[in-house]
């Protein structure tokens, strides 16, 4: 199997705005966010899908999917995080955390025809770090 680019991303092969790891998990900001704070958590165990994982994989991601919602909440000031698995663009597990205060945010389509504020995003992760 090819590796992904979240693989790429974990092994260091291309930069990320990371937020949180541990063990089994990898937590960074998403490039093109819906909102700000927009965080992808990936396994670092390549499986295409969150379903197919394994137990100890499943409840690892979810573990941090909780931990670094919370800390959205934390830091952001969002009353809501929206957690979603899609998982059609890239073939590899992973969930997305959405920070927003109004339904409609969750609506807005991402924007991945601009420029990524890398920047921004930086100073982003550095705050949201743990």
């Amino acid at each position: 199997m090819e590796p992904t680019i979240f693989t790429r991303i974990i092994n260091g092969e291309i930069p990320s705005h990371k937020v949180y790891e541990d063990e089994l998990t990898y937590a960074f900001l998403d490039i093109y966010p819906l909102q700000p704070g927009h965080t992808l958590v990936v396994p670092k165990r390549q499986v295409e899908f969150v379903w197919d994982l394994d137990a100890v994989d499943y409840h690892a991601v979810m573990a941090t999917a909780q931990k670094v919602a919370q800390r959205l909440r934390e830091v952001l000031g969002a009353p809501y995080i929206s957690s979603q698995v899609i998982g059609v663009d890239v073939p590899h597990a992973h969930v997305h955390l959405i920070p927003f205060t109004e339904a409609a945010q969750l609506r807005q389509k991402q924007d991945m025809t601009t420029e990524p504020d890398h920047i921004a995003l930086a100073e982003l992760a550095k705050r949201v770090a743990f």
